[in-house]
């Protein structure tokens, strides 16, 4: 009875996570409740995933590997550097949106993204490894970037704001792996859907948590939150369908271009000044828009991409 619950909220799973967006602006209160436990609520979503994949799938081939290692250093630390060099060629490198923009290409991969990739019918190993490679190598692809803007902090902030996220995501994705081989070391097809329905669960709960900052921006200056929110689609979505355009040839492009839209920006939390992550804070709730509307808007072409290959 349980399973066949969770398999269809799997199944509908699109539309829980439309649930837990108007739930983070509707109920304020519960937005704040949640945000101290994002830490523990996000670990549990990752475990679930783990279980879910299973460590065979999530390492893959040496090639695979290799694959993975070159599109973290494309995603993580060329196009930063690229688009920093333009901003400062237009005369913009010092404005918010260039900044936002820069820090949000420099971060890893959000720890939902192979839920997403699921959810959009996309083979999710490929980016479970994204996550957990470029989360683990941030530090290093993440010095360019704090090297060219001073303001940052420097190298340390890099070290310090990706310490605590790896060390919950190999935790996390442990247990999973652990469990996966002592309990469920075939899981049915039913099973899989039960650990969706768990995941869509998880994701709707973290999103009100993660939108506890939208609220109240939004009841003060509305203006502001829509122009951020704009930014905030662009960048998610416009990533996705040019990594799907570039990448047309590749097998693993549907994974890629999750990663490639939905970046964990939130990481530089941590390590920046409250200056800077004031104005941050503000965007990361109007990411979590484009990034949970991502299965329902980006589906049609996702499912073009899959049927071209």
């Amino acid at each position: 009875m349980i399973a066949a619950f969770l398999g269809q909220v799997a199944h509908h799973g699109r539309f829980g996570l439309v649930a837990g967006l108007a739930a983070g602006l509707a109920l304020p209160d519960a937005a704040l409740a949640l945000r101290p436990w994002l830490p523990e609520l996000i670990g549990l979503l990752l475990a679930v995933t783990a279980l879910r994949i299973g460590p065979r799938a999530a390492f893959g081939s040496l090639a695979e590997f290799r694959g993975t290692l070159r599109a973290v250093a494309v995603f993580q630390m060329l196009l930063p550097c690229l688009a920093l060099l333009l901003f400062r060629l237009a005369g913009h490198a010092d404005t918010a949106i260039a900044l936002i923009a820069v820090l949000w290409l420099a971060a890893p991969s959000v720890t939902g993204s192979p839920n997403f990739a699921i959810l959009l019918g996309q083979p999710p190993a490929p980016a479970l490894r994204l996550l957990v490679l470029g989360t683990a190598l941030f530090p290093l692809t993440a010095l360019p970037v704090f090297w060219l803007l001073p303001a940052l902090g420097g190298a340390a902030a890099a070290f310090g704001a990706a310490g605590w996220l790896m060390t919950v995501i190999a935790l996390s994705v442990g247990a999973g792996f652990l469990l996966r081989r002592w309990v469920l070391p075939a899981p049915d097809a039913e099973t899989v859907a039960a650990l969706d329905g768990i995941a869509v669960i998880l994701l709707a709960v973290v999103v009100v948590g993660l939108m506890s900052a939208l609220g109240p921006a939004l009841a003060q200056s509305p203006v502001q939150v829509a122009g951020w929110l704009v930014l905030a689609c662009v960048l998610n979505w416009g990533a996705q369908a040019l990594t799907l355009l570039v990448l047309k040839t590749r097998p693993e492009r549907g994974p890629f271009g999750v990663v490639a839209g939905n970046r964990n920006i939130a990481l530089f939390l941590i390590a920046l000044p409250p200056e800077i992550t004031d104005p941050l804070l503000i965007f990361i709730g109007c990411y979590q828009i484009p990034m949970y509307l991502t299965p329902i808007v980006m589906q049609r072409l996702y499912r073009r991409a899959s049927a071209a290959d």
